[in-house]
């Protein structure tokens, strides 16, 4: 596994060591992108940019990392705080729901389905199911990337997860999506 992210930022640090930075990077770019794909609803050159872009920034500012949490939650509120910047630039407009499923079964097989479902979603309510269940990040640490009380994270976490349910799940069909 090699070097903890205290070390390697530490490394960083002292001595400029890009090695120890592009091992960062290697660690945590596949999980920022995710996160910025689910966010940017499936486009996945805006999603790449935006990475680079968080990379970038954090690189600037390293300095501010406090090291008391995971530097993936810091490297995650940078992500957000890019995306939500770019949203407000360019007032994305929100996307029409999708048609419903055909039956439970596609729902659960096709993941162009749920992709299409979560793009539907608010941005709060998107960013709280990608954080919670994709990114695997406590709901306070999730709450603190997106800067509300976890009381509101919860409340978008279910009112994204009940329209998801209503969206995947055929009318008259029990079970959860």
């Amino acid at each position: 596994m090699g070097p903890p992210d205290t070390e390697l930022v530490a490394r960083v640090l002292a001595s400029d060591d890009r090695r120890a930075y592009a091992e960062l990077v290697r660690r945590h770019q596949s999980a920022v992108r995710g996160l910025l794909r689910r966010l940017c609803a499936g486009d996945a050159a805006q999603a790449d940019d935006l990475a680079q872009e968080t990379f970038l920034r954090a690189y600037r500012s390293l300095r501010s990392w406090r090291g008391g949490g995971r530097l993936s939650t810091w490297l995650y509120r940078i992500a957000w705080n890019g995306w939500a910047s770019q949203a407000r630039r360019q007032r994305l407009p929100e996307l029409p729901a999708p048609a419903p499923a055909r039956d439970a079964a596609d729902a659960a097989i096709d993941r162009h389905d749920l992709a299409r479902a979560m793009a539907s979603l608010r941005a709060d309510e998107r960013a709280a199911l990608a954080l919670a269940y994709g990114q695997d990040v406590t709901h306070e640490e999730a709450a603190a990337i997106l800067d509300c009380p976890v009381g509101t994270l919860k409340t978008n976490i279910l009112r994204g997860k009940e329209k998801l349910r209503r969206m995947l799940v055929p009318q008259g069909a029990g079970g959860t999506p």
